[in-house]
């Protein structure tokens, strides 16, 4: 599966491939490592042991200096928002060239910068923002100076989104550039906020229309009074993501993107920029081989404790199937390339890369036996990589969108099978 594999590229693209190995090799920061304390991050896009949105305020003055001076390398070239237009900082890529440019950062284990504001809101706001809100907000997002994080889900709505409770209620202020909403409400499970600037956020505006309209899409300054972040604690002791309390924050007019109660389809087109095929595909590979160059090593053979015949089976179908998601998620690229909107794909790549996760993490578990049950990582087979992954695949089929929603997606907008 590596990239050398893919016949399908031009002169252009494998060019291209060899030159962002060149500007990894040369411009990464020596100094910034990754962090062997650190869990996984359960954002299929970030890399273990890095956390920019973290690492970007870290105590630790080397940390804190390696993340900016990324980030800095990477907004030379227009690299951390790629495929925004040039006006805005970005570099104007291809989806394909995007593409290639993802898989050589996860092959190269280096971390992405600002993820979900240039991944989601970017290109959101160049589809639907205004002109304002473009200049306002996509030059600090490709540059890497302004954190994003996503207020969707709440307690009572996380996969049922269309049940939101948070309002956003306009104060009459006899005019529509100088007015404002009262937004009152909490978010939950939304990944890095305690880190982020700025939030952008689903809120019910019309209480009495249908569940999927009366909803708007805000952007809301996550300093603004009012606004509360507290960390939430996962079973794995880490603090992925963080709930978020809203108790009469004021959020002007001027930063709602799109219509007033139309923010259900924004929403809907910024999940649709989610390209969590490539990101997924590259982490399970590594660890695939990784588990087979183990096995196949003395120490490995001495704590095997499966049946290696089912076990050759399982293994040899995991690399099927990573096969057949890179093989979506470049679909998927090739599409936007030939001018498609984002739509089902998406949730077929987070369909395939959620259960695969989950049955990867099962195999590595069998092949070890009981010793896949070792926490600490000192002594233990593969620095108990099973044993964390175990933990970390638990969410992989709830967070982003339970599987029976992307199965609904999927045969709905992909398959146009009826509703009921």
């Amino acid at each position: 599966m590596n990239a050398e594999e893919t016949t399908e590229e031009t002169a252009e693209e494998r060019a291209f491939r060899q030159e962002v190995r060149a500007f990894i090799r040369d411009r990464f920061p020596s100094s910034y490592r990754p962090d062997p304390d650190a869990e996984h991050s359960l954002e299929p896009e970030d890399v273990w042991g890095y956390d920019w949105p973290a690492d970007r305020r870290s105590a630790d003055p080397e940390r804190r200096a390696g993340a900016r001076a990324w980030a800095a390398a990477l907004a030379e070239r227009g690299w951390i928002a790629p495929h925004l237009p040039v006006r805005y900082g970005g570099a104007g890529l291809s989806p394909m060239r995007e593409f290639i440019l993802r898989e050589e950062m996860m092959r190269a284990e280096v971390p992405t910068v600002n993820g979900i504001g240039a991944m989601l809101l970017g290109p959101t706001l160049v589809e639907y923002g205004s002109d304002a809100q473009r200049a306002a907000h996509l030059p600090g997002i490709a540059r890497g100076e302004t954190v994003w994080a996503q207020g969707f889900s709440e307690p009572d709505a996380g996969s049922d989104l269309a049940s939101l409770r948070t309002t956003a209620v306009r104060e009459d202020t006899g005019s529509e550039e100088n007015g404002s909403y009262l937004v009152n409400g909490q978010k939950v499970w939304t990944s890095s906020a305690q880190h982020a600037d700025r939030l952008f956020v689903l809120a019910r505006t019309d209480p009495h229309a249908p569940r999927h309209k009366g909803i708007t899409f805000l952007l809301v300054d996550a300093t603004s009074p009012g606004v509360t972040i507290r960390p939430l604690q996962d079973m794995r002791g880490a603090a992925p993501f963080a709930e978020i309390h809203f108790d009469d924050v004021r959020v002007p007019v001027a930063d709602r993107v799109g219509e007033e109660n139309h923010g259900w389809y924004v929403a809907m087109a910024a999940l649709g920029f989610e390209r969590a095929g490539i990101g997924a595909t590259v982490k399970f590979e590594r660890i695939l081989h990784r588990l087979l160059a183990h096995l196949r090593s003395a120490e490995g053979q001495d704590v095997l404790r499966a049946d290696t015949a089912v076990l050759r089976h399982e293994i040899a179908q995991r690399y099927i199937e990573l096969r057949t998601q890179y093989a979506v998620a470049r679909f998927t690229a090739s599409r936007q390339a030939a001018g498609a909107v984002p739509g089902y794909e998406a949730s077929v790549c987070q369909l395939l890369g959620a259960e695969l996760h989950q049955r990867l993490a099962h195999t590595g578990a069998k092949a070890f036996g009981p010793y896949a049950q070792l926490w600490q990582r000192d002594g233990a087979p593969m620095d108990a990589a099973f044993a964390h992954m175990r933990f970390d695949a638990v969410a992989a089929t709830l967070l982003g969108g339970t599987t029976e929603i992307q199965r609904r997606v999927i045969a709905t907008r992909g398959l146009g099978l009826p509703r009921s």
